[in-house]
């Protein structure tokens, strides 16, 4: 009973499984056309709306096609329209040129015709003038004929004859405009030199103080003399040997001369012995020490000297050594001018020159400051001043101007620039001016007695003059005896002979002079 029960739970669990899964195929079946139809309905849809989305597309697109059509038609149209217009102009001007040409042509025809009748009787004259020209040459030729019977003359005589008479007329009236014009140059010339140079030294003009070679130093009694000298000498030795300068204790009263051609020495030497005065300590181990700060106190003072020149003359900035060497010049001399001051001095006038006639002030300063750096080191190098500082010039790469400057100042070579003239002639005027450099009367008329006699010790010479506080020499020559050439020899020769012969402070100009003159009197 129990297995039939079984088997019927079994056979009826079989058949609801077997329902539920046909009742779950049907569902699915149904779920799965619903799904298709679903899909159809939505590919239809689909379908629809790109069929609808093309005639739309097809529709934009034939729009737009008319558009473009219709306005590619216009354009073409326009473009006929315009072109149908410009041939039209243009058949219209071709047309207004060809009339044109046409009446060109015209007139071309008139003027031709014009032309021959012209040149017809052109050609009328010119026979006509050929033939009165033939008659005036027979008659030109009888003339000719006739005044060479009467004169005697070829005609190639006649006019060497004439064309002389007029050069020599033509000639004599070019000399004389020529020397009134060279007259007239030279009186403007000279006086506006003059106005300038006047000018230059009433704005600058400054006080020159002479220097010698010697120094002095007062002695609060003459029992220092004794201290300075010192036991067996040692004192005095010492000072001479480390200075380098001579001290010269004689009977003069409560003083000390020192005496030495190198100025620095001889202002450390004043310097040391000045302070071992005041402070009484006079013995070989303060000696060395007092000397040597001496020496470093001139240094000092050197580059200070320098500094304020260039300050004073502004031209800028100059290399250090160079400010240095411009500071030795203030303890070098030239008959007895003291060089730094003249430097200075010769800086303004140049300065002022250049201004006056256009020229680089600063530059004409700077090249008046160094024209004479060369005496700074000339007792210490071999050589002159000039070519010692055209050295330290080219060494320090000095603006080409200053190094002409250098190098010509003193007539060692021609100048190349207007500057180096002003220069020289800055140097001439403060180194000559009254005062500036120490000199006796008796020496001034010697040396000037002497230049005359050089001068007149050559052959050929008639008179010389010195002239200008003995800076020039003039010498007159016989024209019979020298010619225009031999001047030239005769100035070398003069110079030469001066420079071997005379000590003199400057520059001195030799002028050779020859002259012939014509004269007539008209009655």
């Amino acid at each position: 009973m129990l297995e039939i029960s079984l088997l019927v739970a079994i056979i009826s669990i079989l058949l609801v499984a077997i329902v539920g899964t046909l009742i779950g195929y049907l569902i699915r079946s149904y779920i799965y056309e619903s799904k298709i139809a679903r899909s159809k309905e939505k590919a239809q849809q689909i379908i629809d709306e790109a069929i609808k989305t093309a005639e739309a597309k097809k529709r934009q697109a034939l729009i737009e096609i008319k558009e473009e059509q219709h306005r590619i038609k216009s354009e073409t149209e326009r473009e006929l329209k315009e072109r149908k217009t410009m041939i039209l102009e243009l058949e219209a001007r071709v047309t207004a040129r060809e009339e044109s040409l046409d009446e060109r042509q015209k007139q071309i025809t008139r003027r031709e015709e014009h032309l021959s009748l012209k040149e017809e009787k052109i050609e009328a004259k010119i026979n006509e003038l050929r033939e009165k020209e033939e008659e005036i040459d027979q008659k030109l030729q009888e003339q000719e004929r006739i005044l060479q019977d009467l004169s005697g003359l070829t005609k190639d005589q006649a006019k060497d004859i004439l064309l002389q008479k007029v050069q020599e007329e033509i000639s004599v009236e070019i000399a004389q405009f020529i020397k009134e014009e060279e007259e007239k140059a030279k009186f403007e010339a000279d006086k506006k030199a003059r106005e300038y140079i006047t000018l230059a030294i009433q704005k600058y003009a400054a006080e020159m103080a002479s220097e010698r070679t010697v120094s002095v130093v007062s002695l609060p009694d003459d029992d220092m003399k004794g201290r300075i000298i010192g036991r067996e000498g040692r004192n005095i030795r010492t000072l001479e040997t480390l200075t380098g300068v001579d001290l010269i204790i004689d009977d003069t009263p409560e003083a000390v001369v020192l005496s030495c051609f190198d100025p620095i020495r001889r202002e450390v030497a004043r310097l040391a012995l000045e302070t071992l005065v005041q402070d009484g300590r006079i013995h070989p181990a303060r000696i060395e020490e007092v000397v040597d700060k001496a020496r470093r106190d001139v240094e000092e003072k050197i580059r200070d000297m320098g500094e304020e020149a260039i300050f004073e003359t502004g031209i800028g900035k100059l290399h250090p050594d160079l400010v240095k060497l411009l500071g030795r010049l203030n303890y070098r001399t030239s008959y007895g001018q003291n060089v730094l001051r003249h430097s200075i001095e010769t800086a303004f006038i140049a300065g002022k020159l250049a201004a006056e006639i256009g020229e680089d002030e600063i530059l004409a300063r700077r090249a008046g400051l160094l024209h004479d750096i060369g005496k700074a080191v000339d007792h210490e190098v071999e050589g002159s001043h000039v070519e010692i500082g055209l050295k330290i010039a080219q060494k320090y790469r000095e603006h080409p101007v200053v190094l002409d400057v250098i190098a010509s100042h003193h007539g060692d070579t021609e100048p190349k620039s207007i500057i180096a003239a002003l220069v020289a002639a800055a140097d001439a005027l403060s180194a000559a001016r009254p005062g500036a450099r120490s000199e006796s009367l008796e020496n001034y008329v010697t040396r000037l007695e002497k230049l005359e006699e050089i001068s007149n010790s050559f052959e050929g010479v008639e008179k010389s003059y010195a002239i200008q506080a003995g800076r020039e020499v003039r010498v007159l020559v016989k024209p019979e005896s020298i010619s225009d050439l031999e001047i030239h020899r005769l100035a070398r020769d003069v110079k030469k002979r001066i420079e071997e012969q005379l000590n003199y402070p400057g520059t001195i100009k030799v002028t050779v002079i020859r002259e012939t003159r014509a004269v007539e009197v008209a009655k």
